[in-house]
């Protein structure tokens, strides 16, 4: 599970000398005391009980355009600091059961009861109200392809709360969580670590009581690109896609640009687009191929007299 971090530091910063502290020393969690010192400015700031209020005050006063700004990532992230460096800071708002916008929403639009992982390192305290617990598994990402119905191996490890003032530090590829909703309205703020490499490392969420991948969460710009510039049916993004599906360093890219070309052919050629991928010495690939196969079946079986 998420590795709890004892900071007993007493001393509060503002947001913007957190901000600069990690900058002076950045925040790569692979290393030691770089990630201890993450943590430190992380337990400075959540000493500082106002800053968030008067942050939200600030915001609140600027009108629409800033509140839209600040929640740029989601309905319930406010962005404490900008994307683009090697991390960016966060605080996520958990609604309660009991809470209007829970129930106007449903749990699936604040990810609870949702097993997923991470493919990034972050940092988190609990900064607001009793917080919320989560069921936590580990699991080896290195042994699995991303398959969807692949066996996961997940290993249950307990469930705990993000109590008031806990720092825990949640590593990327290894910790699964299903979040279940606070008591009442709770905060968490987080450090996320921002990798160049990380649009190509999957997310998975789990189906836990089969131990198996239920499905990738972590598509990126570049996929949703390739899908509309090969289905808007330019000549430079089939070859685009011909070439990443059987060059990209990444196996889900490969992934996508045959699903992408498959999605402007007919059946007949769809199923002999899979053939030659079932046999590209890709697991991912090639197993997902023969899904796609298996799928096919029945459209190509001939017409009964």
């Amino acid at each position: 599970m998420p590795r709890a971090i004892d900071c007993l530091d007493q001393t509060s910063c503002e947001l913007e000398e957190c901000i600069a502290g990690l900058h002076d020393g950045g925040f790569r969690p692979w290393e030691e005391d770089s990630l201890l010192s993450g943590a430190r400015w992380l337990r400075r700031l959540g000493n500082n009980r106002s800053f968030l209020g008067d942050m939200l005050v600030d915001e609140l006063k600027r009108g629409p355009k800033a509140a839209e700004e600040a929640a740029a990532y989601g309905p319930q992230v406010v962005m404490l600091s900008p994307l683009g460096s090697e991390f960016f800071m966060r605080a996520n708002f958990w609604p309660s059961g009991d809470e209007h916008m829970f129930r106007a929403s449903g749990k699936a639009a604040f990810s609870y009861e949702l097993p997923h992982d991470h493919n990034f390192d972050f940092l988190t305290t609990g900064y607001f109200g009793p917080g919320y617990s989560s069921d936590y598994w580990e699991y080896d990402y290195d042994q699995v392809a991303g398959i969807v119905g692949e066996k996961a191996g997940l290993r249950f490890i307990e469930r705990s709360t993000l109590t008031p003032g806990r720092l825990m530090h949640y590593r990327a590829h290894k910790d699964v969580h299903s979040q279940l909703p606070p008591e009442s309205l709770s905060v968490s703020i987080n450090i996320m670590h921002a990798g160049g490499a990380q649009g190509w490392l999957d997310q998975y969420r789990f189906d836990v009581e089969k131990d198996e991948i239920a499905g990738v969460i972590s598509a990126g710009g570049s996929e949703t690109f390739l899908r509309v510039a090969v289905g808007l049916g330019g000549e430079e993004a089939r070859d685009l896609a011909v070439h990443f599906a059987g060059s990209h360093p990444s196996d889900r890219m490969r992934l996508v640009a045959l699903d992408a070309q498959a999605g402007v052919l007919d059946v007949q050629a769809r199923d002999d687009l899979w053939r030659i991928a079932e046999g590209s010495g890709n697991r991912l690939v090639a197993t997902e191929a023969t899904q796609r196969r298996r799928a096919l079946a029945p459209a190509l079986e001939p017409a009964s007299a």
